[in-house]
């Protein structure tokens, strides 16, 4: 492991509903994926401790899911995951908004990351730079 991935338990939490407050910053992480680990070092390289949330064990709800991606400006299709096996084995090449986004909620792994919300808003940071946008 290396040491982005090992700080990241020291604010870690275990449930998406703990970013409540508007000033808070919430990264939806997956300490797997390097673009991840790589967002999550911008943050705190700008003296920013963020709600880490491990959206694979934590995933957000439909809903919740609905309200991020909406911040963000984007629809279901634009944060899918296409290359996971399962959005082939689930057949979502032509599903609507709506079904990509049930399947979204029921399949975590389809959620593509990290997306950081912060006081000025909220970003699919993909690339990782993504994140000056909302410092």
């Amino acid at each position: 492991m290396d040491s982005v991935t090992d700080q990241t338990t020291a604010t870690d939490q275990t449930t998406a509903t703990d970013h409540s407050t508007p000033t808070d910053t919430v990264i939806y992480h997956n300490p797997r994926c390097n673009t991840s680990r790589t967002a999550l070092a911008a943050l705190r390289e700008a003296g920013i401790e963020p709600t880490v949330i491990k959206y694979l064990d934590t995933p957000p709800t439909r809903d919740e899911l609905r309200s991020l991606l909406e911040a963000a400006g984007l629809k279901p299709s634009e944060a899918v995951r296409r290359r996971e096996s399962v959005f082939r084995e689930l057949g979502l090449g032509d599903a609507t908004e709506d079904e990509i986004l049930d399947a979204m909620a029921a399949n975590p792994i389809l959620i593509e990351r990290p997306i950081v919300v912060t006081a000025k808003g909220t970003v699919l940071a993909r690339p990782a730079t993504r994140v000056d946008d909302v410092l």
